[in-house]
């Protein structure tokens, strides 16, 4: 069993005005036979505090199964898989109901490629609004496969 919760440290770098992230956490089951990973549910609870309101929690689980792993260039991938996304609103003000959404989708993967011929590490580089520490707006460096500030 694979079991990661985000530290009270991490979840208040987060935060961000009115939205406080209260859990983040990620579990995962191997399979006994194989020991490759058969199952995750990443799961996150925010709370958001509007002005004059009362706060309004939003609960999100992803729950995917993955199977059909396969030899591709001598690292076994999964190729199938199903996955269930609930997000679930509730609190506010008094009278308000709570809702809940359930999206679900199996998915395949018909093809892999290592080494894509032109595919340059400017591809892999986060959107300017989720980077953290660089007030330029310049990309983040990569150092030891982590993006540095």
């Amino acid at each position: 069993i694979l079991k990661v919760a985000a530290s009270p440290a991490a979840l208040a770098e987060r935060n961000d005005g009115s939205a406080e992230v209260i859990r983040h956490a990620l579990f995962g089951y191997f399979s006994q036979k194989t020991g490759f990973l058969v199952y995750v549910e990443d799961s996150h609870l925010t709370r958001i505090e509007y002005t004059g309101n009362d706060a309004v929690y939003w609960e999100t689980t992803i729950e995917t199964t993955i199977d059909n792993y396969k030899p591709v260039d001598g690292v076994m991938i999964a190729h199938s898989g199903r996955s269930v996304v609930t997000v679930f609103k509730f609190g506010g003000q008094l009278g308000m109901t709570s809702t809940k959404t359930r999206i679900e989708e199996t998915w395949t993967i018909e093809e892999i490629v290592f080494n894509v011929p032109g595919l340059s590490m400017d591809f892999f580089i986060p959107p300017a609004e989720i980077r953290k520490g660089s007030a330029s707006g310049d990309p983040p460096e990569l150092t030891s496969g982590k993006f540095g500030n």
